[in-house]
C-alpha cells in the first residue's frame, strides 16, 4: 500500500483495489469510481456477486420497510453503529439506486421490500455492466492473500501470484458462511498477522441441532411446521415469541422464525450449554378451546386421526408431539392441549458456520475508525460481512452490507484527499 501523499502532491488519478466481488465491494466501487478513482474489482471466485444470486434464487429480499428507529433496532449490540451507516445509505435509499438501474421494488405483506419481478440476476447484470461501462476494471480468480513485503496486494491466480500497487484498498471479502460461494474467512489468519483485532466467526441466521430419534428425522426431515409462534427466553431472562414458519431437518430445526431469534439462541448454548425454546402449534386456538376439542370421545380412530379431526394437527406437527411427548402422554387430553400450546424443544447446538445464511464476528469495529479504515493499516478499509455485525433476514443484512461499502468507499476518498467529507464519528 502506497503511503498517503502530501496533499499538494496528490495526483489527479488515484488507484483503489476492492477486494470482494459482493454487494458491499460493488457498492464501494461505484462510489470510488463516481468521484474519479480509478478502480479495480479483485474476486476469488470466476464472476462476482455469487451469494447474491444465491441468496435471491427464491425471490431477492433486498431491504425492508420498517421505521428507521425499528430497522436500526434489528442489529442488536451494534445497533447504534450499524445506525450510523445507515444515515448515508438506509433502505428508500437503495429502493431509489434500485430504480436508477431499471428495477422497480414493491413491499410484500410482511414488509419486506422485494424487485418486482422477484429476481437478483437482472439487478446483478445491469449493475456489473454500468460498472464496466463507467470503467471499473474487473479481474476473477484473484484470491487476496495479504500484503507483500513493499506494501503491494498480493494475489494467487490461475497464472501465477500477483502484486498490486494500489493507493488505497477497500476489503469485502464476506464472512465465513456458504464458503462455497466465495465467503470462507480465510481472510482472518492474513488480518490477525497484521495486528487487526478480530472476533471469532461464528454461524448466524441458522438452524439448531436437536436429539431426534432416527424414526422422526427418517419421517419428517424437510417438513414444514407452520403456522406457530416460537417462545425463547433473552440472555437476560427476557421472554419473546414470534408467529412465523419452521422446518424440521434431519438434524433439528430451521426455518425463518428459528433465524430471527438465532442469534440469541447461539449465544444461550455458548453460556449454558442448551437452550430451550417452546412451540405454540395452534396460534389460533387457545388451551382451553384445545383441551374441550381433545376431550371428545374418539371411539375407535387413532390418536392421530383424532388430532386431525378435532384440532387440524397432522404431519410433522403430530409426529412432533409424539417426538417429545412419547407415545402414552399422546393419550392424556390434558397433557396434550398444554404441549400443543406450549412443546418444549431443546436445542443441542447451532448447525455449522457453512451452512449458515451469515455470519457474526469479524474484524472488531473497535479496530477501524468511524470510516471503516483499519487502524492497523491506514488506507485499508473494510465492508460487509467482515465486520463483527449480524442482523436477521428481511433485508437488514443487504442493506447494512450496501451501506458500509458506501462508507467505507468514502472514507477511502476522504484518505486520499478525493473530495468526500470525513464521516462524523
Amino acid at each position: 500500500m502506497c503511503p498517503q501523499p502530501a496533499a499538494a502532491d496528490t495526483p489527479a488519478i488515484r488507484r483503489v483495489a476492492v477486494v470482494g466481488g459482493g454487494p458491499a465491494g460493488l457498492m464501494a466501487a461505484e462510489v470510488l469510481r463516481a468521484a474519479g478513482a480509478d478502480v479495480d474489482v479483485f474476486e476469488a471466485k470466476g464472476s462476482v456477486g455469487r451469494k447474491f444470486l444465491i441468496a435471491g434464487k427464491g425471490g431477492l429480499n433486498l431491504t425492508h420497510s420498517d421505521s428507521p428507529a425499528v430497522f436500526a433496532g434489528r442489529y442488536g449490540a451494534r445497533a447504534e453503529e450499524v445506525a450510523r451507516w445507515l444515515a448515508t445509505f438506509d433502505a428508500d435509499a437503495l429502493r431509489e439506486w434500485a430504480r436508477g438501474l431499471g428495477v422497480e421494488t414493491f413491499v410484500g405483506s410482511s414488509g419486506r421490500v422485494f424487485p418486482a419481478d422477484l429476481k437478483a440476476a437482472p439487478l446483478l447484470r445491469g449493475w456489473v455492466r454500468r460498472l464496466r461501462t463507467q470503467g471499473v476494471a474487473f479481474h476473477v480468480q484473484h484470491r487476496w492473500c495479504g500484503w507483500d513485503a513493499d506494501g503491494a496486494l498480493r494475489f494467487e491466480t490461475p497464472d501465477g501470484a500477483r502484486a498490486i500497487n494500489a493507493h488505497a484498498a477497500v476489503l469485502a471479502l464476506g464472512g465465513g458462511s456458504w464458503p462455497q460461494l466465495g465467503s470462507d474467512g480465510a481472510w482472518q489468519d492474513v488480518l490477525r498477522a497484521a495486528g487487526v483485532a478480530l472476533a471469532p466467526l461464528q454461524p448466524s441466521n441458522c438452524g439448531f441441532d436437536i436429539a431426534w430419534s432416527a424414526h422422526f428425522s427418517d419421517r419428517h426431515a424437510g417438513a414444514p411446521l407452520k403456522p406457530l409462534v416460537l417462545h425463547w427466553l433473552d440472555l437476560d431472562g427476557t421472554p419473546r415469541a414470534l408467529q412465523g414458519e419452521a422446518v424440521v431437518s434431519a438434524h433439528g430445526i430451521e426455518g425463518s422464525v428459528v433465524y430471527a431469534a438465532s442469534a440469541t439462541l447461539r449465544d444461550l448454548i455458548a453460556r449454558d450449554g442448551r437452550a430451550t425454546v417452546h412451540l405454540d402449534l395452534t396460534p389460533d386456538r387457545d388451551e382451553a378451546r384445545l383441551l374441550q376439542e381433545l376431550s371428545r370421545p374418539r371411539g375407535k380412530r387413532s390418536i392421530g386421526e383424532h388430532l386431525r379431526r378435532t384440532v387440524g394437527i397432522t404431519g410433522a406437527k403430530a409426529g412432533l408431539l409424539r417426538e417429545v411427548l412419547g407415545a402414552d402422554a399422546m393419550h392424556d387430553a390434558v397433557v396434550l392441549a398444554a404441549a400443543i400450546k406450549r412443546l418444549p424443544l431443546v436445542l443441542r447446538s447451532a448447525r455449522p458456520l457453512e451452512e449458515a445464511i451469515s455470519s457474526a464476528g469479524g474484524v472488531r469495529l473497535e479496530a477501524v475508525d468511524a470510516a471503516l479504515m483499519l487502524d492497523a493499516r491506514p488506507g485499508t478499509f473494510v465492508a460487509g460481512e467482515m465486520l463483527d455485525w449480524e442482523a436477521p433476514t428481511g433485508g437488514y443484512l443487504l442493506t447494512a452490507c450496501f451501506a458500509s461499502g458506501l462508507l467505507a468507499a468514502q472514507g477511502a476518498l476522504h484518505w486520499l484527499g478525493m473530495g468526500a467529507a470525513e464521516p462524523a464519528s
